[in-house]
């Protein structure tokens, strides 16, 4: 049976059991920052197993694409092992429990899948006794093929919450498969007994102190690995032979020349190769880029040992990529995102294996020296390890792979003090300017509770609750001092979600204060950083709180065109653009996004375009508050990293876009005015970043280039529209003065060159001409030295001038001397060092430069020297 149809058949039997069958959920948590990534077919529906949220149905099934890399290092030394997987999965909310989870598993492996009941064996938990007798008398097992193990075993729990027994289904490869011991039996850590089925049944609470109280609500929560199904329908040995998996196993071997089965240390990094390349494929297709931390360093980690893998079997340069159709092809048809994301993927593998093989070869090189400098302790420092992740991009897994394979043990706990060094001097370096004290420091103000009034109105009247200067709570604040402030309600907005905080003034009955920023505390609250101009501040105190106006109109105005953009980047470029990071601004704002490529001019235009005609047609911009499954059951589009609450506000401007935010935004799309990007750049691999300017400010940007193409205009003496062809014709004019030039200062140095000839000194029987002479750049000194070379017979020229306040130095030597040993590559950039410079060359040309005018003559003095030594 073909993986596809194990997966169908699964999801159409629970299907035919009542169950929603839901698409797989993404590799990336949503609303979840517990996990890295999705690791386990339940993970995504914790919610609704927790009551934290309704499920859709009380029956579900799935296919969950999971990846774990716990085991990293072990993937590709076994055939077991695995990054990437397929879980299958039926789950119950409240609704059936142990009896129906049991039947139904056995009916589909016995009568759906047709495997032998003569060849499974189940295990519960030692104390389960109502699983005991639902497979033993409902079932029919025989109690000799029902194993009771421990806790360790058949116990599903973590730390304290919900919990339960679980059985699980094992199917007997057959006694070849096993250890050979008598006692080798179900549970036995071989390969015989293969698990294909865990049923868990969550009916407990695990309390604090340690005791187990019955759960309200019992949920079963299954999980069937696809690979390991169909390893045992399709009666083959291991992962790597399963039809999935095959085809670009076999891709590997032709594309490196090696048969797999040949050779164990080849077998080892095809299955790498193999196995590593699924992962690759389906974290970029949901959305990841290979990066320095969390689920970027996984990727990056992935991506990086299956390149030095293909080195080691001759693959010298990026050939990954040239798989990733292999692997779309394969799970495109359940996993669309694969194949709208195909040439986006392929792109990503591509310049993450350009970017690993520019350092490699020199990370590599390295890494040798290092591991030859160990000293014979058998120990690799923690510092070294640390250096090659931090300047050549080595991830600690694959230094630590590579030094075991030469014999020594990595410092593990050397490298993590170097890691957290780097990571206290960058959190030292982001605080440092931040007004106010560490989240330590809001710990007074726990309880404390603002509402913010700021999307209805920017002024409102509000007791003053905490005043806090230096990190601790005072009873007040006087004139020409500076506090934190927190109310029991205010219109200003607290730093967010890229959107900068409000300014205003605060007045009280005995105090004026002017707010120069606001922020939001760990805990909520919005703290407004206050300069008191008048009396004293006293907690306690009623304040009429005034948003500073027409700042706040220019953020809005920012903000919505955020949006915006981030719509007309997806529609121009691709759905694989991703928020990446924002800043909105009074004066502007930056919007950083996922995609491989500087963005063309006719690109940019297109974006602008689109944002500009959604302005100029003037939608409304609806707000409307929303669960976060019915805001994206809408279509709003959410951001991973960020954390969402029970509400969420889903910001629409007209039909064209709609995003959960939580920021600031105009009433409808005409008040922005104006859109216009400033700047287009890169900040990392995979990241740009484009600058824009809305309303009053794009209008003065445009008024200023307008005005310079007046000016320049009337300086050229043309109409502004022929400014373009003007410069044109003045630019070639200037070359073709540039050319004259050129001839006339080569005709000037041919006269130069005769009497040059008569300043040529021997130097232990060596001629040598060492000379200042007149040339404005680097060709005119090349091609006297090349005239004085074929004039002289033999002999070594270095020539020197000055142009533009740096020095140009030129060395050349004849090929007899050549033979006999000197190097004028060697020589001029010993020279060069004289001039605060450098440089280099073949043996009979060369050429370098110099910062030191001043001491040119002295430098060309000291040639007959560095002559003399290269003689001897």
């Amino acid at each position: 049976m073909l993986s596809k149809d194990i997966r169908s058949t699964f999801l159409e039997f629970f299907r035919g059991k009542d169950h929603l069958v839901l698409p797989s959920f993404s590799l990336i948590p949503q609303n979840d920052p517990t996990l890295l990534l999705i690791g386990a077919g339940m993970a995504p529906l914790k919610p609704f197993f927790t009551g934290e949220k309704k499920p859709p149905h009380p029956r579900v099934a799935t296919c969950q694409k999971c990846l774990r890399t716990p085991d990293i290092d072990r993937v590709g030394r076994t055939s077991r092992h695995a990054t990437f997987f397929e879980m299958l999965g039926n789950f119950s909310f409240g609704d059936y429990f142990k009896e129906e989870a049991i039947e139904w598993a056995w009916e589909l492996v016995t009568t759906g899948y047709k495997l032998p009941e003569d060849r499974l064996y189940v295990s519960i938990y030692r104390d389960d006794d109502e699983a005991f007798e639902i497979w033993h008398k409902k079932i029919g097992l025989p109690a000799g093929r029902i194993y009771r193990l421990g806790k360790e075993d058949n116990f599903w729990e973590i730390g304290t919450g919900p919990c339960g027994p679980c059985s699980e289904i094992y199917y007997d490869l057959g006694p070849e498969r096993g250890c050979g011991r008598p006692n080798c039996d179900v549970g036995c850590d071989c390969d015989r007994y293969l698990e294909i089925w865990n049923l868990v049944f969550t009916q407990f609470n695990c309390c604090e102190d340690g005791t187990y109280q019955p759960l309200a609500q019992r949920n079963i929560d299954t999980g069937a690995g696809l690979e390991r199904m169909a390893l045992v329908l399709q009666g083959v040995n291991n992962l790597f032979e399963i039809d999935t998996v095959r085809p670009l196993l076999q891709h590997f071997c032709n594309a490196t020349g090696r048969e797999y089965g040949k050779d164990a240390q080849d077998d080892v990094s095809l299955r790498i190769l193999t196995e590593h390349l699924r992962g690759i494929c389906f974290l970029i297709g949901d959305g990841v880029l290979p990066g320095n931390e969390g689920r970027g360093y996984v990727l990056r980690r992935l991506l990086r040992r299956a390149v030095r893998h293909g080195r080691l079997l001759g693959r010298d340069e990026p050939f990954l990529y040239r798989a990733v159709d292999l692997v779309v092809d394969e799970y495109g048809a359940f996993y669309p995102e694969l194949q709208r994301g195909r040439e986006y993927i392929t792109k990503v593998v591509r310049l993450e294996e350009e970017r690993f093989h520019e350092t490699l070869e020199q990370g590599m090189k390295i890494l040798s020296e290092m591991m030859a400098a160990t000293g014979g302790n058998g120990v690799f420092a923690g510092a070294d390890a640390f250096k090659l992740y931090d300047t050549y991009g080595f991830p600690i897994d694959l230094t630590r792979e590579i030094v075991e394979e030469n014999g020594l043990t990595l410092d593990e706990a050397g490298f993590q003090a170097a890691l957290e060094e780097q990571r206290l001097r960058a959190r030292s370096a982001r605080s440092a300017g931040a007004f106010g004290a560490g989240d330590a420091a809001y710990q007074d103000i726990k309880g404390l509770e603002t509402v913010f009034t700021g999307y209805d109105e920017l002024q409102t009247t509000a007791e003053v609750l905490a005043i806090l200067q230096d990190g601790r709570r005072v009873a007040q604040a006087k004139a020409g001092e500076e506090a934190e402030v927190v109310l029991a309600a205010t219109p200003f907005y607290g730093e967010r979600g890229g959107q900068v905080g409000d300014k205003g003034v605060f007045v009280s009955e005995n105090a004026r204060a002017e707010i120069g920023d606001a922020k939001v505390a760990p805990d909520g609250q919005i703290i407004h950083l206050a300069r008191i101009t008048e009396g004293v501040l006293k907690t306690g105190d009623m304040v009429q709180t005034v948003v500073e106006d027409g700042r706040r109109r220019a953020v809005c105005r920012n903000h919505t065109a955020t949006h915006l953009l981030h719509k007309a980047l997806k529609e121009v470029l691709g759905e694989h653009v991703q928020q990446a990071g924002s800043l909105v601004a009074p004066e502007r704002l930056r919007f950083d996004f996922t995609h491989l490529h500087a963005l063309t001019a006719e690109q940019l235009q297109d974006v602008e375009e689109r944002v500009n005609a959604v302005i100029w047609e003037n939608p409304p911009v609806n707000v409307t508050l929303a669960t976060l499954d019915e805001a994206k059951a809408m279509g709003a589009t959410a951001l991973f990293e960020e954390k969402y609450g029970d509400k969420v506000r889903v910001i629409r401007v007209g039909d064209y876009s709609m995003e959960l935010c939580g920021g600031t935004h105009v009433r409808s799309a005409g008040e922005i005015g104006l859109f216009k990007i400033i700047a287009e750049s890169g900040i990392g691999a995979g990241l740009r970043r484009i600058e824009a300017l809305t309303g009053a400010a794009a209008y003065e940007w445009f008024a200023e280039r307008s005005r310079l193409l007046e000016e320049a205009a009337a300086r050229l003496k043309s109409e502004p529209l022929q400014v373009p062809e003007k410069i044109a014709g003045l630019q070639q004019e200037l070359k073709e003065l540039q050319r004259e030039n050129q001839k006339l200062q080569l005709k000037l140095a041919g006269m130069e060159v005769d009497g040059l000839l008569e300043r040529v000194q021997e130097t232990g029987g060596v001629p040598v001409l060492s000379a200042r002479v007149n040339a404005g750049n680097m060709e005119t000194l090349r091609e006297m030295a090349d005239r004085l070379k074929q004039k002289i017979g033999s002999g070594i020229i270095v020539l020197g001038a000055v142009a533009e306040g740096r020095v140009l130095l030129v060395g050349a030597a004849t090929p007899d001397l050549v033979k006999a040993g000197f190097h004028a590559g060697k020589l001029i950039g010993e020279v060069a060092k004289l001039t605060g410079g450098g440089g280099g060359g073949r043996p009979d040309m060369a050429q370098a430069g110099g910062k030191e005018p001043g001491r040119l003559d002295e430098a060309l003095k000291s040639v007959a020297d560095l002559v003399q030594k290269q003689k001897q």
